[in-house]
């Protein structure tokens, strides 16, 4: 009999005592290491362990981001928190709960099918046997290995997965009692940093002098190569000092840079790594050719606060509370940093401000980490300046998207090449890709990395979403992996897949409209999958999409498709808009199947943060550059949408039709974008190629019509 395929995160973290626990307040506690970063996963997995273990849901406790207690499932992305994470701890509480009726079966002398459960006690007919999972569980043996030969449950029993449980994460961040930039230990140090301007840049002299005569207060300066903190008792004397010290530093070796590197555009024809996938090339020339490019620029994860980590070094031992996304690999990331073995560190995950990707918190860590080691005994508060977190977090790629979409007699496609320019999406710590930020700053600085990118069979970086889900004959992928982007680049909520999908998308709609056809019965012309056409067809109802009205009015309806990654859940959107010096959003309808939904109103709430992220990033935001770096360094030279710019938005997801659970966090971002680039072509009877479509790209769209 062939052994059952587990996920990746059992198959890593086999031994059941690091997912379950039974604890003397009679709750079970669940851990997970998949981190809450607004997505309401803690909440997710809590029900679905509780359903497994026939218990209600505040008899679970579940444990996230625990280096100390939990497993290491790397980093929360991807969406793949639930399908992963929340399909091991299934299959861990199916198991462990088949133990523990074997368990109470041997004790009353009965077979374990003679026996049920209700709030954790063993009934037998029906009746309270005196048994439960606390008094059997010192009997089970928790470090074995998870086989995976326990069924869980039928989705039909499920009395708390498929339910809108209130988000348990909620009431103490409305409090204000959940954040880690709250957390104030008893004589906490504050500190700041100052920042190496890039790598290579040495420090040739500092004012200390001048510098604490700015910060007016109690400071300490901790300077190790050309890495530099202020550490004060009070926060504002630290503050100050951070603020003062560009203006009384030197540095030498500073890279510069082209402004003109800001644009997507100037990814071509730079130094690139070219791989080619996907079919061949055809054998004759295209008879019908059509091809689009569009671009988005760099791209700033804008956290809401900055980054911050707490840091303390006592007695050899490093303890650390970061708001990052992987507490294990930042443990092993602190190790190789610090010189440190890995055994004498902690690290805790603690709320902080969202981010979908990899900001500035690990960073932040290894910042506190080196002060804590230089002040033992202190707990380091450490956080990045709002300047700071503009210009040194890595941020998300620009990308140029070219398609070249060869189509037959009946202007269906034929053969389509997706060509793409983009620096890496993924720089984080670790994995050969990237280094902690302040690592280039200390006396033997690591080797510059290789960009990589991950594979498309992982879901690729650059090259999400490049595929289309519609039915094209053949198709390849050209990715130049650019080498040497002007700023440091890293995984943004999608990676690639929105401008992918924009590029898409708006293709769709250009075919469309040179077959003479209505976008949504082209691409149901061309679509055989049924989930996605049930959503397309959904999507159309529900915007009223027959009453739409003519093209170059000012006023628009368009629509956008994706599955994220072709693997996890499906989108459709469309887009209401109003056009004229700018772009207005007037409503958004969307549809999605995620299969089997644990929390409906915690997905909901996820789709519609990725459209509004969406809206957003397609409208308004761009990393300005200028020789020093990065520029747009606070919240006016780095726009984003305001809350009433927000539009009505309509959520909605399928039922699940028995399918198994599907990533639904980035599903929404790429076909809202291609929603609005569509709706925007339609009202003014012109396409805008590239992001954002600020007022004045609509300004010279209009001039030219």
């Amino acid at each position: 009999m062939t052994a059952p395929a587990l996920p990746a995160s059992l198959v890593e973290n086999p031994r059941l005592d690091r997912w379950i626990a039974f604890q003397p307040d009679r709750t079970v506690r669940i851990a997970t290491g998949k981190v809450e970063i607004g997505q309401g996963v803690v909440t997710a997995i809590g029900q679905i362990a509780a359903d497994e273990l026939d218990l209600p849901l505040d008899r679970v406790a579940v444990l996230s981001g625990s280096t100390t207690y939990g497993p290491d499932e790397l980093y929360t992305t991807s969406s793949l928190s639930i399908m992963v994470s929340g399909g091991s701890v299934r299959l861990v509480c199916a198991e462990v709960r088949a133990k523990a009726l074997e368990r109470a079966a041997l004790r009353l002398n009965c077979s374990p099918d003679d026996l049920t459960v209700a709030d954790g006690q063993f009934l037998q007919n029906g009746q309270a046997t005196g048994q439960d999972y606390w008094t059997v569980a010192g009997e089970i043996d928790l470090s074995q290995a998870v086989t995976g030969s326990v069924k869980p449950k039928p989705a039909a029993s499920y009395k708390l997965v498929g339910q809108s449980v209130p988000r348990i994460d909620l009431p103490a961040k409305v409090s204000g009692a959940a954040y880690l930039h709250d957390v104030l230990p008893a004589d906490v140090l504050h500190a700041r940093t100052l920042r190496q301007p890039s790598r290579g840049a040495t420090l040739a002299a500092l004012d200390e002098a001048a510098i604490r005569r700015a910060a007016k207060g109690e400071l300490q300066i901790v300077r190790e190569a050309n890495f530099v903190a202020f550490v004060s008792p009070v926060e504002s004397v630290a503050e100050a000092a951070a603020a003062a010290a560009p203006q009384h530093v030197k540095w030498n070796n500073v890279r510069r840079i082209e402004p003109a590197a800001q644009e997507a555009a100037w990814l071509k024809g730079q130094p690139a790594e070219d791989r080619r996938l996907g079919a061949p090339e055809p054998a004759t020339k295209p008879k019908r050719l059509v091809e689009i490019t569009v671009s988005r620029p760099y791209v700033a994860h804008a956290s809401m606060g900055p980054s911050c980590a707490l840091a303390e070094f006592r007695d050899g031992n490093l303890s650390v509370r970061s708001h990052g996304q992987g507490m294990h690999p930042l443990r092993k990331n602190l190790s190789v940093a610090l010189g440190l073995p890995i055994e004498r560190i902690t690290a805790d995950h603690l709320h902080g401000p969202g981010c979908y990707g990899h900001n500035g918190a690990d960073d932040a860590a290894l910042d506190a980490s080196l002060i804590a080691m230089k002040i033992p005994g202190r707990c380091i508060r450490l956080q990045w300046r709002r300047e700071e977190e503009f210009g040194f977090e890595p941020v998300g790629p620009a990308m140029l998207v070219t398609l070249h979409v060869d189509l037959d007699e009946r202007g269906r496609p034929a053969d389509w090449t997706t060509e793409i320019w983009s620096a890496t999406h993924v720089q984080r710590p670790g994995g050969g890709s990237g280094y902690l930020l302040a690592t280039e700053a200390l006396a033997n600085p690591p080797p510059e990395v290789k960009p990589t990118d991950p594979p498309v069979e992982r879901g690729g970086g650059g090259t999400r979403n490049a595929i289309p889900l519609y039915d094209v004959p053949a198709h390849r992928i050209l990715h130049h992996l650019v080498q040497r982007p002007p700023v440091r680049t890293s995984a943004l909520r999608g990676l690639g897949a929105l401008p992918n999908v924009y590029a898409v998308e708006s293709m769709m709609d250009e075919l469309a409209s040179r077959a003479g056809e209505d976008p949504v019965a082209y691409r149901l012309s061309i679509l055989s999958e049924p989930r996605a056409r049930k959503l397309i067809e959904l999507v159309a109802q529900r915007s009223n999409w027959k009453a739409r009205g003519p093209a170059g009015t000012g006023k628009g309806l368009g629509i956008g498709f994706a599955r994220y990654k072709n693997s996890a859940a499906y989108a459709a959107v469309v887009a209401s808009v109003t056009v004229s010096e700018s772009v207005a959003v007037d409503r958004v309808w969307c549809v999605a199947d995620a299969g089997l939904v644990v929390n409906p109103d915690g997905a909901r709430n996820q789709l519609e943060g990725g459209i509004i992220q969406a809206l957003s990033w397609t409208l308004k935001e761009q990393v300005k550059l200028d020789s020093e770096g990065i520029a747009s360094r606070d919240w006016d030279s780095y726009p984003i949408l305001r809350f009433s710019e927000v539009p009505d938005i309509h959520a909605e997801l399928v039922d699940g039709a028995g399918n198994p659970s599907l990533g639904v966090g980035e599903c929404s971002v790429g076909p809202t974008a291609a929603a609005v680039g569509n709706a925007v072509a339609y009202a003014l009877g012109v396409r805008i190629h590239d992001m954002p479509l600020s007022r004045e790209r609509i300004m010279a769209a209009l001039l030219k019509v």
